[in-house]
């Protein structure tokens, strides 16, 4: 047995009798749906069409949702349903970066995620789904696809139909007979400008919390931009100026005209600062590790300094990490109710073993204990460096943020510990004995920096398949982010420390150096997070 929808555009009509049903049938929270009924006019006046198509969970036979969720809150059922547990979920916003169809919301009431379950209570008991029977065109068909005998197998059997992002591997059981490629790709049509149903009054997560502040404010203006504060684009108000006779209203210019929420930044500065201190707390170990390998002596002084830092920054990691959850009183579920699949249980168990290995490493610093050091530094270096990388896999699991995929993110993280490391220690060397191995600081930053150098321009200028991550390319280098770019990241962040290290060697220049190195790190996990979460998904 597997459920699965078709969606026949053929008759959809745009009543959002479905949007409307499902929003009853589960008593879902204004501001966010379940389904909804989306929009595209094509052409120019008078000569325009406008063609609907709805939107949903595509029930996926792989789904990334259920992957990437740490408390397998998302599941799939026998039937290949993808159902959902508000009761285990925290709040962690994963499922929604890893869906490609943005078919998932934080609830705003119980801030937790939620979606279409197919009307799985009604499916078990021999109804179909609320939408389905609501429709007064019969253009939702739903059914079992694997009873050659349903009316949906009949109709994926001799009907022509598209799914939504086949490239994703996902494998979705939502079809669409005469699908149109401008309505189901995000990328094909233009904006259209602001107003009711485009935008989120309430938004998403964090961002809801911001807005229904404002809301009391009476600052409409304020209120208004915030809620559609995604760039939105004018062009197609733009008129050609060649052959303006000419309108080809199947195939001419596209806009989104009745469209989904924008839901906002979903990981927002929380997440920047997480990966920025979690560079640290690995760095503070690798570099006297690094330093040990050499052959040089570290004296316990630095060492207990390094576990102190270490463990500090690793604290404030996990600060960051439950402040980022909309359900911050279940964070324990990611240990105690862990799926094992997710990168972000994997980051758990990796923070809470480092910390684990770190203090005891102090121990035996502090009060002389005579065990075998060097295996318990090599085990500390494992952890390390997955700590410094795990968010990496973590963000490829995120399948709906195409520029999260690259294959050199890993490098990035790794170097960016490296460079945070080397920057504290550069710091730190203000206030403590100067030992000989720290000498070697300007050497490590200067490599860090010329390989995070050659790692930025790896990521930014590889090959890249999706249009969705040409955009994020183009937004770094040349638009939204392009200030803080070459700005915090390029001039701040790696080329002002690199001439002070090399054109003017001195201990007060060095911890300049690693302090501006710190804020470059920071400013650019801050444009690597945020940036590809500013490309719709629907």
């Amino acid at each position: 047995m597997k459920y699965g929808f078709i969606i026949d555009n053929r008759k959809c009509i745009g009543c959002h009798a479905c949007t409307t049903a499902c929003k009853s049938e589960h008593d879902v929270p204004v501001g966010v749906n379940r389904t909804y009924v989306k929009q595209v006019e094509k052409g120019e006046f008078p000569h325009t069409r406008r063609i609907f198509s709805v939107m949903r969970c595509n029930h996926c036979s792989d789904a990334p949702c259920v992957e990437i969720c740490p408390v397998e809150a998302l599941y799939t059922r026998e039937d290949g349903i993808v159902d959902f547990d508000n009761n285990r979920c925290i709040g962690c916003k994963s499922c929604m970066q890893a869906c490609p169809y943005d078919a998932l919301y934080i609830d705003p009431d119980n801030k937790t995620a939620a979606k279409c379950n197919y009307c799985a209570h009604r499916v078990e008991v021999g109804r179909a789904p609320a939408c389905v029977d609501v429709c007064p065109e019969h253009a939702l068909i739903a059914g079992d696809m694997d009873n050659a005998e349903t009316e949906i197998s009949m109709l994926l059997a001799r009907e022509q139909v598209m799914v939504r992002k086949p490239e994703k591997g996902t494998q979705p059981n939502l079809f669409y007979i005469d699908g149109d490629y401008q309505s189901l790709d995000p990328d094909e049509p233009s904006k259209s400008g602001p107003g009711l149903w485009n935008s989120q009054a309430r938004g998403v997560g964090h961002y809801a919390k911001a807005a229904e502040k404002m809301m009391h404010t009476n600052d409409d203006i304020n209120l208004l931009q915030m809620s559609i504060d995604n760039e939105l684009q004018a062009a197609y108000q733009k008129k050609d100026s060649e052959n303006p006779n000419y309108i080809d209203v199947l195939n001419g210019k596209a806009r989104r005209v009745y469209d989904t929420p924008d839901k906002g930044i979903l990981w927002g500065w929380e997440v920047a600062a997480y990966v920025t201190t979690k560079a640290i707390a690995a760095g503070a170990f690798l570099i006297p590790f690094i330093v040990l390998l050499l052959g040089y002596d570290v004296s316990s002084q630095t060492k207990l300094l390094a576990v102190g830092i270490s463990l500090l920054a690793l604290g404030l990691t996990g600060l960051f990490l439950v402040m980022d959850l909309d359900r911050p009183d279940r964070f324990l579920n990611v240990l105690l109710r862990p799926q094992w699949n997710s990168w972000l249980v994997k980051g758990g168990y990796t923070i809470t073993i480092f910390g684990l290995l770190m203090t005891v490493w102090g121990a035996v610093t502090f009060f002389e204990w005579q065990v075998p050091e060097n295996i318990l530094l090599w085990v500390t270096a494992i952890f390390g460096v997955i700590l410094a990388i795990y968010t990496a896999f973590l963000f490829a699991q995120a399948k709906g943020r195409d520029f999260w995929q690259s294959p050199t993110l890993p490098l990035h993280m790794l170097v960016h510990s490296v460079m945070a490391g080397a920057a504290v220690f550069s710091v730190i060397a203000l206030f403590i004995e100067n030992e000989s191995w720290m000498a070697l600081l300007g050497n490590v930053i200067s490599i860090a920096l010329v390989v995070n150098l050659m790692t930025l321009v790896s990521e930014l200028t590889i090959t890249h398949p999706t249009k969705a991550a040409k955009k994020v390319v183009t937004m770094i280098l040349k638009e939204r982010y392009q200030g803080l770019f070459w700005g915090g990241t390029i001039i701040v962040g790696n080329l002002l420390p690199l001439i002070l290290v090399q054109f003017m060697p001195g201990e007060y220049t060095l911890a300049a150096a690693g302090i501006l190195i710190l804020i470059g790190i920071y400013v650019t996990e801050k444009i690597w997070v945020e940036a590809p979460q500013r490309i719709p998904l629907a």
